[in-house]
């Protein structure tokens, strides 16, 4: 009986030992690791997202993507003619989702690089107020971020609409001017609010449509900055706008409408 008395302590202070060196241990059985409590939310990750311009990350940050990664430098004025480095390949390998245009000529390359683990996302690049909405709602759902990119919508609409109503009544007489765009500018006329009489591009104007575009007697010509080839209607006394795209290196898409509003008022003379 003395015997067994002396025992128990012996295995108290073992137990004791052994429960010590289990909440010790490595990280392979923290809390962390452990199923989430019955009705508490799951812990979302941030995707890692990958993009080959500027433009598609604009796209992706008012989807609400945080990580975001961009292939083409902002510094490079024609982003199709990029051609990615190996470093560029080894990003698009490491991402959740990839990013891409189909007129890219890279595209293949970036295909080929994301491998199995990248999910490749053609965007359509285009500035139209419903097509982006379009494509930012898509890349929400996607990226499990249709919150973030409701909310995004909603500060795009209130500022889109102050934007069109100041360029309108910045109009002489507050009659629109007649416009010929180029095909990817199309977007800023309709900021303008107004109605495009011609387009012409991406290639360079013909000398028909030269003399087509010029009888219909434009006031203004909205000429993609990224893809200019120069004065396209010499001597025709419209006044040429340039209208640039892409956005910087902050990924926001609204200074572009910005900036395309204060172009178009510069044009007319407005301040």
């Amino acid at each position: 009986m003395a015997r067994t008395r002396g025992r128990i302590p012996s295995l108290l202070a073992l137990s004791a030992a052994v429960l010590l060196t289990a909440g010790c241990g490595d990280d392979t059985g923290t809390a962390a690791d452990s199923p989430a409590p019955a009705g508490a939310p799951a812990a979302k990750a941030k995707p890692v997202v990958v993009v080959t311009t500027t433009w598609e990350g604009a796209f992706a940050r008012a989807a609400g993507a945080q990580d975001v990664k961009v292939i083409v430098p902002q510094s490079v004025h024609h982003a199709p003619d990029y051609d990615p480095k190996p470093s560029d390949l080894a990003a698009v390998a490491k991402a959740d989702f990839v990013l891409y245009a189909p007129f890219e000529p890279y595209a293949a390359k970036i295909k080929e690089a994301a491998g199995s683990k990248a999910k490749l996302v053609e965007v359509n690049l285009d500035n139209d107020p419903d097509k982006v909405k379009a494509e930012v709602d898509k890349l929400g759902a996607l990226f499990g971020t249709a919150d973030a990119a409701t909310q995004w919508k909603t500060g795009f609409d209130t500022e889109y609409a102050k934007l069109n109503k100041d360029v309108q009544a910045a109009w002489p007489g507050g009659k629109s001017p007649s416009v010929v765009t180029q095909v990817f500018t199309a977007w800023a006329a309709k900021l303008a609010g107004a109605t495009p009489v011609g387009t012409f591009g991406p290639e360079a104007v013909t000398p028909s449509q030269l003399a087509e575009l010029s009888a219909k007697k434009p006031a203004l010509v909205l000429d993609n900055a990224h893809m200019s080839t120069g004065t396209v209607l010499p001597d025709s006394g419209a006044k040429q706008v340039k209208i640039v795209n892409y956005p910087g290196e902050d990924l926001d898409l609204l200074p572009v409408y910005r900036n395309a509003a204060a172009e178009l008022k510069k044009a007319v003379g407005a301040p």
